[in-house]
């Protein structure tokens, strides 16, 4: 086995969405999830399926975004796996929808930092392991930063 970091593309101002799924209906459904919960979002979604033709399923309603997400996909060469790039929504949005669609298996990350997917490349073919996601902590939160965090949540509307 041979354990590779694979980088991930992220367009400015997007987060990403990486997870693993088992079935080729993931990508109909994961664009119905995006469609129904924000409406205004912009979004590539790709599904790499694991047999038969083993072909990047795309759906979305950004081009750019569409062969972002495939390109991350093509670059990973993991089957049943699905990466997911929003622009103008935030994962809190879907997140959950996204986690309780029947086909997802589990979801390695949500984020707009930079981020790298630990693969393990096989014979058979790569499988994601885990993600790296962001940078390490460089300490812990003082009074001053806990005001700051709280203030931003109520800032960007995510508390009252």
């Amino acid at each position: 086995m041979d354990l590779r970091s694979i980088p991930l593309t992220l367009p400015e101002g997007c987060n990403l969405i990486l997870g693993q799924s088992h079935f080729i209906k993931t990508a109909e459904d994961l664009y119905e999830i995006m469609v129904t919960s924000v409406p205004q979002a912009k979004f590539g979604l790709a599904f790499s399926e694991a047999s038969g033709p083993c072909l990047i399923r795309t759906e979305g309603n950004d081009p750019d975004l569409i062969g972002a997400a495939a390109g991350n996909l093509q670059a990973l060469a993991s089957g049943h796996c699905f990466c997911l790039i929003l622009k103008d929504a935030y994962p809190v949005n879907v997140l959950n929808a996204v986690k309780a669609c029947q086909e997802v298996a589990t979801v390695f990350c949500a984020t707009a930092n930079p981020v790298h997917a630990v693969v393990a490349a096989l014979p058979q073919g790569n499988g994601i392991l885990g993600v790296v996601d962001g940078g390490a902590p460089k300490g812990v939160e003082s009074d001053e930063d806990r005001k700051k965090r709280r203030e931003f949540l109520r800032m960007i509307g995510y508390k009252q």
